[in-house]
């Protein structure tokens, strides 16, 4: 799922998956903030390919 799509979800369920991404879209544009949403998961993705590592979701965003 792209920046624009875990966006477009949250502003239809009322709340966004992380609290960055809450505080980040306080402070800047929807557009501004997909930028930094996609940036963020491309890091993500070439960490966990240039490591050979599984990703694991950070426990602060663990679901409970």
């Amino acid at each position: 799922m792209g920046a624009h799509g875990v966006l477009r979800y949250a502003r239809g369920k009322g709340r966004t998956p992380t609290p960055w991404l809450d505080g980040l879209l306080a402070r800047r544009p929807y557009k501004v903030a997909a930028v930094a949403l996609a940036n963020k998961m491309a890091r993500i993705a070439w960490a966990v390919l240039t490591t050979g590592e599984s990703y694991r979701r950070p426990a602060a965003t663990q679901p409970t």
